[in-house]
């Protein structure tokens, strides 16, 4: 049975939003914690961000790779327990002054700076199994670690600033940078073997505890990553290895210039050709890493928009389609039926629809976008169906206060006439709303549930600098959370 046929709750808390004492929330004890705050509160889903390394603008939907993990989770204290590190190495780093607030710049230089200490340690005394995951994971592990050393190499600089030959993948020069950068290859192997030795310990954890994962995957890979150097052909690219074309939204009533992302947009031409050989492997490594998979704008499995490279904005662009049904029949054909939640948000058309009622995935419905005056509403609870999944907002709307303080006087005042209630009891009710829905799986975000303003905001759309920072400190994930959780589960048979 596809666990997502059952009635059930979840809670969204990206693994850097956990509290800690080393300036970004880790795998170690407080990942532990909240799992057990999780079990406690009856709930089977913690869901979270894109694990991969992080790039420019810190947004774990920008990666530098589709396979890696992100070291910034790796904890400092489960390396001191294994004599990598010494305690004091990391205890006396200032990792800033806002415990609600990550610093990634500081992360960078000090995350560094100790994982040299760590490197030094880990070659005098190599783990037994560090030969057999590098060997396990080299479809992905060696171009990674290489184009990292590479990128450091060129003083972080992006792919498309590299010199020909190494940007193009010449077999001499990837044979002359290997060796020129062996070391610095080796480093982001070890972490990497860190970093999912951490997670799966932490992920059987979780399933020991009744706690599925839902993962999230990125419809696009971001133009410098490794996947794009090691993999072209999967790409719109000119012969330099630069986009032609590059992924965003276009102009809507949120957004007059629309979405620019940047992300090259996949050859489905060629991917059907192979067999959508890497998809596969995409796939295969999510459905090791989580137990249920999201599955970011879906709706560019339909038709995707393409904004020609080198653009300002996302007003000139124009559709394409995508590869539809033909590529889920693969999946389908190859795995069964797979656990999997379309993020079909934004502009849909009837064809989008049909697609997502052919593969049978449930979409999402995001109480915010309810009550908007500006959307047609298909979100109220009114209109849902038992396979989707009920948000009250996603990493990418603001927390329940902080659209209470933004959005129009009309449209406050019809959630409170929905939903039967004042201002004060708006953010509760609005959450009950959503767990005593007929939708399946019902996801509240963290920050709601603690009742935090706009300031816990993950993401804004189309900005940067601000985002993927949030916080919770300890005191925050209290028992009173816990019971109401554990308390309304119960009533709305989601346990």
């Amino acid at each position: 049975m596809n666990i997502l046929n059952k009635r059930a709750n979840g809670v969204l808390m990206h693994i850097s939003s956990l509290p800690g004492n080393t300036g970004i929330g880790t795998m170690g004890k407080e990942a532990y914690d909240f799992v057990d705050f999780l079990k406690k509160s009856k709930q089977t889903y913690w869901q979270i961000l894109p694990i991969g390394p992080t790039s420019y603008g810190d947004s774990p939907y920008q990666s530098f790779s589709t396979f890696a993990g992100n070291p910034y989770f790796i904890d400092l204290e489960t390396l001191a327990g294994e004599g990598l590190i010494l305690k004091s190495d990391y205890e006396s780093v200032n990792w800033g002054t806002n415990e609600y607030s990550v610093d990634y710049s500081l992360l960078y230089e000090e995350r560094n700076r100790l994982f040299k200490k760590v490197q030094e340690n880990f070659q005098k005394n190599i783990p037994y199994d560090y030969a057999d995951f590098c060997e396990k994971n080299s479809f992905w592990l060696e171009d990674y670690s290489l184009f990292m050393a590479v990128k450091d190499s060129h003083n972080g600089n992006s792919l498309d600033t590299w010199e020909t030959d190494i940007r193009t993948r010449k077999p001499e020069a990837l044979e002359e940078w290997y060796i020129k950068c062996k070391s610095r290859v080796d480093y982001y192997k070890m972490l990497q073997f860190l970093f999912f030795k951490q997670w799966y310990l932490l992920k059987k954890y979780a399933n020991d505890s009744g706690i599925s994962i839902i993962g999230d995957i990125p419809i696009y890979v971001a133009a410098d990553s490794a996947d794009v150097w090691s993999n072209p052909e999967q790409f719109v690219l000119d012969q330099n290895y630069k986009p032609v074309e590059v992924a965003g939204c276009p102009p809507d009533g949120f957004s007059a210039d629309g979405q620019l992302w940047g992300n090259p947009v996949y050859n489905w031409d060629f991917m059907k050709k192979e067999g959508y050989t890497w998809w596969k492997k995409r796939l295969e490594m999510s459905l090791k890493n989580y137990d249920v998979l999201r599955i970011d704008h879906f709706r560019g499995f339909d038709s995707y928009y393409c904004i020609p490279f080198g653009s300002e904005n996302a007003q000139k662009g124009q559709w394409r389609q995508g590869p539809g049904t033909d590529l889920f029949d693969v999946i389908k054909e190859t795995y069964g039926e797979l656990p999997i939640i379309a993020e079909d948000l934004g502009f849909l058309t009837d064809s989008v629809r049909q697609l997502l009622k052919d593969v049978g995935y449930p979409g999402m419905k995001v109480l915010q976008f309810a009550f908007d005056s500006r959307e047609s509403s298909g979100y109220l609870p009114l209109s849902f169906t038992r396979n989707s999944v009920v948000y009250t907002g996603t990493h990418d709307n603001n927390t329940i206060k902080g659209w209470i303080s933004e959005c129009k006087k009309e449209d406050l005042e019809f959630a409170q006439k929905y939903l039967r209630t004042d201002l004060d009891r708006l953010p509760v009710e609005l959450m009950l709303s959503a767990m005593e829905s007929v939708s399946n799986t019902c996801i509240l975000c963290m920050q709601d549930l603690i009742g935090l303003n706009g300031f816990a905001r993950m993401n804004k759309p189309s900005t940067v600098g601000t985002n993927w920072k949030w916080r919770a400190a300890r005191n925050q994930i209290t028992e009173d959370i816990a019971e109401f959780l554990k308390s309304y589960t119960e009533i709305y048979k989601r346990c």
